[in-house]
């Protein structure tokens, strides 16, 4: 009976259900949300309701199941039935067909009990067998020997506890703490600004190479900027990463009402047209947002000044479009770059000359748009297209030995063409001269 195994967990190890402790059934591990900083107790299928001889074999034992763990500490291996889920926080009926293999967000390394334990602890972690198994450790324990006997993973030391949700703001808290990190204890919010647009922008350069490594590196970087602002934040009492995850959750299921609720949303412009609409309302529920500026329409408030130029152009244009401000189709865009162009043309001043310039590069950003091109990153694709074939450039003067000072612009112009050539043949702009 589960309150044998309680025993034995308190006598032999220390363990005690009233210290906390997690209650899980093999088949029902990989979909629950556990955390390897408490102890966890793995039972084969129907131990909940079976009693154990000294072997660790099960017997059936009807009775049992009354003095089972209790409800808030054991998960089934059942499961959940869709009335067992709750809503999505609108009274709408959570979508029966989504039933991942494994909890989302652990997914990668597999989905088996074993290569779950796998990825959340390290491979030295022990396994301690239950009514007479064998010990083990997480590198070494397979499925048919979990599912052969109860097994208790004691709790990681918090240090150890990498893979989790939990053990990243552990370690912010205690940097923050007394005797912790002397720079990271004189940070604040202002202070870790250029770290967060920094670490930002190495994610995005990492997604230049799809979901490598070095994404996953990268990610983490940023993760910790957000750790740490939340850590701070509760440091002075106003929130703490619980709110953090609250807000952006309840946000995502409020405006996503055509998987959580019964709005439809056949096309990604529609999905986008009801994303500006919720978002609207929100802003008049609160009473409207404060103005960085006092030209500042309602439509675009909350964008933050911050952003690069070409992004936030596209952001205040996407917004526009959402409410119906936009040319209806590509050609009428290409008319206006053409009209644009022609006003740079003619400006007979500097300022004038600048401001007719910022007028075709907004054009263009709403051209890129359209055709469905993020526009900054389009632009960093061109920059390290130029830079990759500028180098080829130099490698081909310094061949022929010459200095590109001292080349014309005509000769140069025929290195860079070289350049292209040696791209298309090679696909990598790596040829050699």
């Amino acid at each position: 009976m589960i309150d044998q195994l309680f025993a034995e967990a308190a006598a032999r190890h220390g363990v005690r259900p009233s210290d906390g402790l997690q209650v899980v059934g093999i088949a029902a591990l990989p979909r629950r949300a556990f955390d390897p900083s408490w102890p966890l107790l793995l039972l084969p299928d129907g131990t909940a309701g079976t009693a154990l001889d000294a072997s660790g074999a099960t017997s059936d034992d009807p009775a049992a199941g009354a003095t089972g763990a209790p409800p808030a500490a054991a998960a089934t291996s059942a499961p959940p039935s869709a009335a067992a889920v709750p809503a999505a926080g609108n009274g709408s009926a959570p979508d029966e067909s989504f039933e991942p293999r494994a909890l989302p967000g652990r997914a990668s390394h597999g989905s088996s009990p074993a290569e779950i334990l796998g990825a959340l602890y390290p491979a030295t972690h022990p396994v301690l067998g239950l009514g007479g198994a064998p010990d083990a450790t997480v590198g070494t324990i397979d499925e048919a020997v979990l599912a052969s006997a109860p097994h208790l993973l004691p709790a990681v030391d918090p240090l150890a506890n990498l893979a989790s949700p939990h053990g990243l703001p552990w370690i912010a808290a205690r940097l923050r703490a007394p005797g912790g990190c002397p720079w990271d204890r004189e940070q604040d919010h202002r202070t870790l600004r250029p770290f967060l647009i920094e670490e930002a922008y190495e994610v995005h350069e990492a997604l230049e190479h799809g979901a490598t490594p070095d994404l996953a590196d990268e990610l983490g970087d940023l993760l910790l900027q957000i750790v740490l602002h939340a850590q701070i934040a509760s440091e002075e009492g106003l929130f703490d990463l619980t709110d953090v995850y609250r807000h952006i959750a309840g946000k995502i299921v409020r405006r996503h009402p055509h998987v959580f609720g019964d709005a439809q949303a056949a096309t990604a412009d529609e999905v986008i047209q009801n994303w500006e609409r919720i978002k609207a309302a929100e802003r008049a529920e609160r009473g409207g947002e404060p103005r960085a500026r006092h030209d500042l329409p309602e439509a675009f408030a909350g964008l933050a000044r911050s952003l690069p130029a070409l992004a936030y152009s596209q952001e205040m244009q996407v917004r526009a479009a959402a409410l119906g401000y936009d040319w209806p189709d590509v050609e009428g865009v290409i008319e206006k770059l053409g009209e644009e162009a022609v006003e740079l043309l003619e400006a007979r001043t500097d300022a004038e000359r600048a401001e007719e310039f910022g007028d075709l590069l907004l054009v263009l950003v709403n051209l890129g748009r359209k055709l469905g091109i993020d526009a900054e990153s389009a632009l960093r694709d061109g920059n390290a297209k130029f830079a990759r074939r500028f180098a080829l450039v130099e490698r081909f003067a310094r061949a022929d030995g010459r200095t590109l000072d001292t080349m014309t612009f005509e000769e140069l112009d025929e290195l860079w063409d070289r350049a292209k050539a040696v791209e298309r043949a090679t696909g990598t702009g790596e040829g050699e001269p």
